[in-house]
């Protein structure tokens, strides 16, 4: 089975982040988050990749080329004019063949056993499977209507009047079967692929309960790097494993002044903190320097800019 990540998207709920790093490359514990995605993969024995790009997407692919990633072929789709999730799906039909293969949003960050959903998919009988979660949050997040063993509406957009706690995950399992309702041009996954999958033989769900963060705005990036890292520490040691990458807290190539004062946060590659520094609960990605002095606290830092996240504001979010 093949794998299709998407990865094309302009991060706009990220800027000013974004304006210089893909997102599908800002890391979450010091490893880009899409390379969590490869590694899901990568453990569940799907090797072979394409991933959609759009957005820096030279940036993308040089950064992918130039890592190690043993037994992953992974092939680019170029989107000169971004497609959104249904037109780049529909692009990648014959890349994608014959066969099933397994949706990802490259905005996640998750334990969700592939090899788990797949078996549920196969067992439904279904043309498609999409992977929910259960969260209080579902009516800001966006809820989908369910039916018994099937998915039937998406923020009652069908007015089926069909409300539950559930929230789609980003990942799916689909019958080349759905390139049938998918255009060509820019357009959404949801309005074309899955509704005409409900109404052509029946989506499916499987139900996801363990690590699950989408990433796509500010407050949840800070929440997915401070908040879940016990829950990203459970699946480290297999993360090695299996691409050779372990997430941690710390660069072990940045340079802290010993009279800084560093507590609940994460530090990048080559940053240099200056004497009577104070970091907390906040993210410093690669390369930042703080002068001497500085205070940080609850706030995404680049070395072009600085985003202070109130707290009262981390409230999750999601999109399709």
């Amino acid at each position: 089975m093949k794998a299709f990540i998407l990865a094309a998207g302009f991060g706009t709920r990220l800027r000013p982040l974004t304006d210089h790093i893909p997102k599908p490359l800002i890391p979450i514990l010091n490893i880009p988050s899409l390379f969590y995605t490869f590694f899901l993969l990568r453990q569940a024995g799907i090797t072979e990749i394409i991933c959609n790009i759009h957005h820096h997407s030279l940036a993308i692919r040089r950064f992918i080329e130039a890592s190690d990633l043993p037994g992953l072929t992974i092939t680019f789709s170029e989107e000169p004019v971004i497609l959104g999730t249904g037109g780049g799906l529909k692009k990648c039909e014959n890349l994608l063949g014959t066969d099933e293969f397994l949706l990802v949003n490259s905005d996640i960050i998750t334990d969700i056993d592939f090899r788990a959903l797949i078996r549920h998919h196969h067992q439904s009988g279904r043309p498609g499977t999409l992977s929910l979660y259960e969260t209080p949050e579902a009516a800001t997040i966006g809820y989908i209507g369910v039916d018994d063993t099937l998915v039937k509406d998406f923020r009652n957009i069908r007015t089926t009047g069909l409300v539950s706690s559930y929230i789609y995950t980003g990942t799916a399992v689909l019958s080349p079967k759905i390139f049938r309702f998918l255009k060509t041009e820019f357009s959404g996954i949801v309005d074309t692929g899955f509704t005409g999958l409900i109404d052509n033989g029946g989506l499916s769900y499987y139900r996801h309960e363990g690590l699950w963060k989408d990433i796509g705005s500010m407050p949840n990036y800070l929440q997915a790097n401070l908040d879940k890292t016990l829950e990203i520490a459970g699946i480290s040691d297999r993360m090695n494993n299996a691409i050779g990458m372990r997430p941690h807290a710390i660069s072990p190539e940045t340079i802290i002044s010993r009279d800084a004062e560093i507590s609940c946060s994460v530090i990048g590659k080559g940053c240099h903190i200056g004497a009577d520094c104070t970091i907390r609960k906040s993210v410093l990605l690669p390369g930042v320097t703080v002068k001497p002095g500085t205070a940080i606290i609850n706030a995404v830092v680049d070395p072009f800019s600085i985003t202070v996240i109130e707290p009262q504001k981390q409230n999750s979010e999601h999109t399709w």
